[in-house]
C-alpha cells in the first residue's frame, strides 16, 4: 500500500493580486490577534518577495522574517514600513456591531 504524501500549505503561494492581499489581511485582522496579523503580513510579504520588501523598508530580510513570523511581534514602525512597501496603509474604523 502506498503512503499518502502531503505538502505543507503556504498561503504565500496563493496571494497574487492586490485584491488577494486586501482580502487576506482583512480576514486576518477580524480576529484581532496580533500574532495572527503579523503572520498574515509575513505571508503577504513572502508572496511579494521578502528580499524586495526588505530593500524597500530598509530592514534586514532575516529581521523581517522574525518579526512577521507566527511568533513575531513587529514594532509599529516595522508594521507601517512593510505596509508602505506593499502600497498599503493603516486606517481606523468603528467596530461592526
Amino acid at each position: 500500500m502506498m503512503g499518502l504524501k502531503t505538502t505543507r500549505f503556504d498561503p504565500a503561494d496563493y496571494i497574487e493580486t492586490a485584491e488577494d492581499v486586501r482580502f487576506y489581511l482583512e480576514a486576518a485582522m477580524e480576529g484581532n490577534d496580533a500574532k495572527h496579523i503579523a503572520s498574515a503580513l509575513g505571508d503577504v510579504a513572502r508572496s511579494k518577495g521578502m528580499s524586495e520588501i526588505a530593500r524597500k523598508t530598509g530592514l534586514g530580510r532575516q529581521a523581517l522574517y522574525n518579526a512577521l513570523s507566527e511568533n513575531g511581534n513587529p514594532t509599529l514602525e516595522t508594521l507601517t514600513a512593510v505596509l508602505d512597501a506593499l502600497g498599503l496603509q493603516l486606517s481606523v474604523q468603528p467596530k461592526a456591531a
